[in-house]
């Protein structure tokens, strides 16, 4: 449930949406609205700035109402949800712009170099652009730290396999309306933490990246909200763009993953129950805690967006699979050492090729049928 300031300021049909998700930022509110509007003004954009703000409770509303009155200014109160990614998209979708623009609240984003992006946006082989503090002409304020640089850079090196821009962690962009709609209408969109920037990058096709430089500050008022947890969920917020753009191969490499440590779980298993059991029961024993542990983190891990249906009915289902991905391997290891002379000769690659076969079948029975998600 959100509730709407409206303003009568706002051009019909404005140019520009500028989208501020804001969090007990009223300190920062009265400095910012006054300094970007009157950029707008001399660049004479038609424009509208839109406040997310997540129920605050700061006076966030009493002072968008009267910052309202003179700036063209549409307040957004989240009553029911927090947080930055979704809060932004909350706000674009408010926007009634052609063009989109995102930036922080607390004057880390220079106002100033909006009518730039927006420039830079109007070239037809651009198709978003980044606020950026590594490029020329960009910087960070001088008491940034080394902690705190070296993570904003691990943290760029970790988006690589998705954009080569060079500050893609940036909060401060611009992107068409028509880009968003495309993965929005798809509901594609589903960021963790506060990375929004390359969620729209990736989801919405963005190809064609250009950065104008910024100089980066800290922010004027109130604290900063980036903290361990966000930071956990910047590495989850890959995980799930890597299943997005590279498809089943994230999650093959994970069942393949779980599927080697459930080898060294058999073998331990095994080893210990041979202190009290005949070999061939120790076997199936062995085998079972094995099938045991890799459905379980399988169903955490691989594929935890099935873990609400029912877990006995997926735990049969996937012995099940186990069993018949057993007999592949075999059939193909024993078929290869059968008919082909260099199998025949080093069998040690036929059981090699058979453990492949069977591990693909086990993970395309445990994706399709196993863990398979909702329609």
């Amino acid at each position: 449930m959100s509730v709407v300031i409206e303003d009568r300021r706002v051009a019909a049909t404005p140019v520009v949406s500028i989208v501020i998700p804001a969090y007990r930022e009223a300190e920062n509110l009265p400095v910012i609205i006054p300094r970007l509007n009157e950029v707008l003004s001399n660049a004479h954009l038609a424009a509208e700035i839109i406040v997310v703000d997540d129920y605050s409770g700061d006076g966030t509303t009493e002072i968008c109402r009267e910052l309202s009155e003179q700036y063209p200014l549409r307040l957004v109160t989240r009553q029911s949800e927090r947080g930055l990614s979704s809060a932004v998209l909350h706000g674009l979708r408010q926007a009634r712009g052609d063009l989109l623009i995102v930036m922080d609240a607390d004057l880390s984003h220079p106002p100033e170099k909006v009518p730039e992006l927006v420039e830079a946006l109007d070239e037809a082989d651009v198709d978003f652009v980044i606020g950026s503090r590594y490029v020329r002409g960009g910087g960070t304020d001088e008491d940034w730290g080394l902690a705190r640089w070296l993570n904003s850079k691990i943290a760029t090196w970790m988006a690589r396999p998705f954009t080569r821009a060079a500050d893609p962690m940036a909060g401060f962009f611009a992107l068409r309306r028509t880009s968003f709609r495309r993965a929005d209408e798809g509901h594609e969109l589903n960021p963790i933490g506060y990375k929004i920037g390359l969620e729209l990058m990736v989801k919405c096709g963005c190809q064609r990246v250009q950065e104008v430089p910024i100089q980066f500050s800290n922010r004027l008022h109130g604290k900063s909200k980036l903290s361990l947890r966000e930071q956990l969920n910047y590495v989850r917020h890959l995980g799930r763009l890597a299943e997005y753009k590279f498809r089943h191969l994230p999650k093959l490499l994970k069942f393949g993953f779980v599927g080697a440590s459930g080898s060294v779980v058999d073998l331990i298993a095994f080893a210990v129950s041979l202190l009290l059991l005949p070999v061939p029961v120790a076997r199936a024993l062995a085998i079972w805690v094995a099938m045991t542990w890799n459905f379980y983190w399988n169903r955490r891990w691989t594929f935890f967006e099935s873990r609400e249906h029912g877990i006995l009915r997926q735990y049969v289902l996937f012995c099940g699979a186990c069993l018949v991905g057993a007999v592949v391997s075999w059939a193909t290891s024993v078929g290869l050492w059968h008919l082909i002379p260099f199998f025949t000769k080093y069998p040690i690659f036929a059981a090699i090729i058979g453990i492949v076969a069977g591990t693909l079948f086990n993970f395309v029975a445990s994706s399709r049928f196993v863990f398979r998600g909702p329609a």
